[in-house]
Formats: structure tokens, sequence, C-alpha cells
């Protein structure tokens, strides 16, 4: 039996597969951290580009700051960033000197580990990453395989990938990454000693998600034929759409007779947190799923699912969810069968959704799916669809984006932004609305602390200083006594 690893997903996987990744701030991390810094973790998967804009766009926290604080708040267990491909924050893809500039800030801000994916599995764009990072002074590169079901990805289509990856030797580590959660056990135990067998000394690392209740028994499978590390997640982050739970993981494993070296007191200290933040935040802990055959159709990632529930909740659309899954099968055979992870899965996610509001396939048609058409994000899987291919590149907005200028310089940014920003302000400036940035930096600092047990007698009291007929109030606990006196009538 072997020896196993376990990087922690809850702050970034888990947190925007189950709470849209908007459930957790700051100083909720912050508090933990110390904790999490405890249990023995390879990693932390932590932060993408698009969660450093969610921080920004939906809680006017600077995502610089936020990464300082974590790295000093946890300085023993390495901080990992996962790319989306040549792009940061925004969907234009990005040019090196901008993303050299971006991977420079990450490491001095305390990002060690750097996760290359690219949404195409597109080996040259990893490598070129790969480089970037490493002169960015990453201590490690590792790269993430996205694993995805078409006619085209069988065992060999991976094998040879991974071989590339390994052959380059600009890799520490290579991981499968399986958004969607459609590894079965079955297929993990041909295609994880196959992946193995071209890897050499170089370990593997398997990434999937509880979707429909396959990911725990194909972790157990993958771990049995060489896999050395699997992502988990804290009890309230896990299961659901996001990753198996960590503490039934290391159980598992060590009744199969596998050893796993974590502080078990520290990862349940953890497990406690975050099941009463969810509680006291009114957050839908995960929950185990029943196995659905029809995500080997639409494929919908656990991130995705998260983010599109949420956006069809907020226009009050949440019934139309199964329709637009069944949609977003059909879009994406006809785009050519793209491995759904960003940005494609979104693509596919909201013109689904847009065809099914609309009463109408393809009414609608977003700049994304357009410059899709034409090629900005790489050659697709599989031939498009001819009719759409040939309505997209026939219409008007093809031809305005064809001539689209690409990112301008960061020479050029910086005499249109100003000269005098720092280099963190100035990367978000180029990337994202200004008033977004605006509204972020007079926010201030974020909070540091957050106790989830404050949380109902907070709220008590703001509905209490609320009441127009109450004069005066007072309340008493073990360890606290308030008391409100109003004005007098």
């Amino acid at each position: 039996m072997a020896a196993i690893d376990l990087i922690d997903t809850s702050l970034r996987d888990g947190n925007q597969s189950l709470w849209g990744a908007t459930g957790l701030d700051t100083g909720m991390m912050l508090q933990i951290a110390p904790v999490m810094d405890r249990v023995g973790f390879k990693a932390i998967d932590f932060t993408t580009s698009t969660h450093m804009a969610v921080a920004v766009r939906f809680k006017q926290e600077n995502p610089w700051e936020r990464i300082r604080l974590m790295r000093d708040a946890m300085p023993n267990t390495p901080l990992s960033f996962l790319t989306t491909g040549m792009r940061f924050i925004s969907w234009e893809v990005a040019s090196h000197e901008v993303m050299s500039l971006a991977f420079s800030l990450l490491v001095n801000a305390g990002m060690r580990r750097f996760a290359i994916m690219d949404p195409m599995n597109n080996i040259d764009s990893m490598l070129i990453m790969a480089d970037l990072t490493r002169k960015a002074g990453a201590e490690q590169s590792v790269a993430a395989l996205t694993f995805t079901l078409s006619p085209m990805h069988d065992d060999k289509h991976f094998v040879d990938c991974t071989k590339k990856l390994a052959d380059s030797k600009r890799f520490d580590r290579i991981y499968l990454k399986d958004p969607g959660g459609l590894l079965t056990p079955e297929r993990a135990a041909t295609l994880i000693p196959a992946l193995k067998k071209v890897m050499g000394k170089t370990p593997l690392e398997v990434h999937s998600h509880s979707t429909i209740a396959l990911a725990q028994f194909s972790y157990l499978e993958a771990a049995n034929h060489g896999a050395e590390t699997l992502h988990t997640a804290t009890r309230a982050l896990a299961n659901g759409t996001s990753q198996p739970p960590a503490d039934m993981i290391v159980r598992n494993l060590r009744d199969m007779g596998h050893s796993v070296d974590i502080d078990d007191a520290a990862l349940a200290e953890m497990d406690r947190y975050f099941v009463d933040l969810a509680q006291a935040e009114g957050l839908a802990a995960g929950q185990p799923q029943e196995f659905d055959r029809s995500y080997f159709r639409h494929q919908m990632p656990g991130g995705m699912m998260g983010t599109l529930k949420r956006q069809l909740a907020e226009s009050k659309r949440l019934h139309l969810l199964p329709q637009v899954l069944e949609e977003a099968e059909q879009v994406r055979a006809d785009l050519g069968y793209p491995i759904m992870v960003t940005p494609f899965s979104q693509v596919v996610g909201t013109v689904a959704a847009l065809n099914v509001i609309n009463g109408e396939r393809y009414k609608t048609l977003p700049d994304e799916v357009v410059r899709y058409v034409l090629g900005r994000f790489g050659a697709p899987t599989m031939p498009l669809d001819g009719a759409l291919e040939d309505r997209v590149r026939s219409s008007k907005r093809a031809k305005e984006l064809e001539d689209e200028a690409h990112m301008a310089s960061i020479d050029e940014l910086r005499g249109k932004l100003g000269k005098n920003l720092s280099d963190e302000e100035f990367l978000l400036r180029a990337v994202m609305p200004a008033e977004q940035v605006n509204a972020m930096i007079s926010a201030g600092p974020a909070r540091r602390t957050y106790d989830p047990t404050n949380k109902p007698i907070k709220t008590l009291i703001s509905k209490l200083a609320a009441r127009k007929d109450l004069h005066s109030v007072k309340i008493e606990k073990a360890g606290l006594k308030v008391e409100m006196i109003g004005p007098e009538a």
C-alpha cells in the first residue's frame, strides 16, 4: 500500500461549486487558516483569476491583500493558483507580458504553486505558461490535464498528452482534472496505470467532483493504481458538485491499507468551523448526490453548475435548470465538443440558458461564442456544426470582431490608465471595470476575523434595534451581556 497526500479545495473549488464563489470572504478564511495550516495538506487550492475578480466585484476586497494575509496565516502550506488558459480575469486572450506580470505579482503576494490548465488541453500553451510561472519564481508548476468525454477523448488521447507533459521536464507534478465528475472507477482502473506508465517519477494527482456520486469510488481506485495525491474538501464544502469529503476519504484509504499523514484533530476542527459558518450564513452544505446518468451527456462541471444555479435563481428562473442542462448537450455538440471547463463551460452554459429563455436556438449569440468560432481560443476539438459556423461567420458581429485589436501592451495600458498606479492596481484596472475597482478601494481593508457563533446574536440585535415598539432590551448568556436603551417616548 502507499502513502497518499491530500490537497484541500474548500476555499476555491468548494466555495465555487456549492456557493457560487461568493460564500467566503477574507475574514472567514483568515479565521480558520492557522488550523488548516496544521492539517498537513500538500497544498491549498486557493484561487484563480476569476475568484480574484469575485473578491473585487462581490466583496469589495483586495484580492492581492487576501493572498498576502493567507500566506502569512499559513506559512507551512503552499497556496495554489489555477490558470484557466492564457487569460487573467478578462475573457480576452492576454499577451505574454501581461501574464508574466500577473504571475510575478501572484508569486510576490504569496502563491507558491501554479496549476497550469489550458481549456483545450493545448500542450504548447501549457508549456509556455509553465515557463512563465518558473520565470516569475514559482516553487511548483503542476500540469492540470482536463478529463472529459467525447468521441476523441479515449485513454490514448490522455496518455499521449501526459507523455508530452512529462517529457518536457517543465512540471513537478501532473494532475488529472475531472471537473464534471465523469471519471468512473472502471475508467480509473485503466487510465491511471496507463498515465503512470509514461510519467516516470513525476507524481500524479487526481481531482474530481462528487456530482454524480462517483468520485469517492474513483479516488480509491486511483490510489490503488498509483495516484499519490487526491483533492478533497472540508465536510460543509464537500459532496454535491464539489470534491469528496476529506474525513471520509482518509477513513476509506486507511481502511484499505494506505497511509495518510494528516492531523486528524485539526481536520475535525476545520470541519466544525465550516459547518458552523454554513449554518450562520444560511449557506447550504454539500449533500451526497444520487447517480444521474444525464451528466455524461451535458457534462456541466461543478463550478459552473453552482454559478448557473445562482444566476437562474437571481432571475427567478431556477425551474428552467433541467431544460438548460438538456440544451447544453446540443450546444456542446454544435460547438465541436469543447472541454467543459472555464471558460468553455461558461460559454456552453450561457448559450444554453439563452436558448431556453428566448425559446429559440441561437437567437442571441454572446461575443465569446463568436470569438470561439473565429478561433480566438484555439482550434475546437472537433468540427463545428456547419449551419451554426456559417451563421456566426457571416454575421455582422463576426466581421467586427475579426478586426478586433488584441489586448494592448502594458506600456499602452499604463498610458491609458495612469503611470503612477501600483502594479497590482494597474493590473486590476486593465482587466476589470473601473467602478468595481473604485468601490473596492473605497471599502478599505477587508475584515480580519470572523466568528460564526456570533452571527445569530448579531442578527437578533439588528432586528431588535429596528423595532419601534421597544424601549429597552437586555440579552444575557454565558460570557455575554447586551443592554440596549432607546430614546424616551
